[in-house]
């Protein structure tokens, strides 16, 4: 088996937590054989946005076809 990883940087107005979730869901739903995320690092974008928009940016594995 062969292993590629991409990282995804979600985002959320609500949590680090959602953030996380939003940069997973996404690879789930536009990847196939995903096995793992690990999550990397957490910021906060204040500059451009009226509240505080999280961001988790995942690192993702998925399993390469034959």
């Amino acid at each position: 088996m062969v292993y590629k990883k991409i990282t995804l940087i979600g985002k959320s107005d609500e949590s680090f937590d959602a953030a996380a979730d939003d940069a997973i869901d996404r690879a789930k739903d536009t990847l196939e054989n995903v096995y793992w995320a690990e999550v990397k690092e957490f910021g906060v974008e204040i500059a451009s946005v009226e509240d505080r928009q999280y961001q988790a940016e995942v690192e993702v594995a998925f399993e390469l076809e034959d």
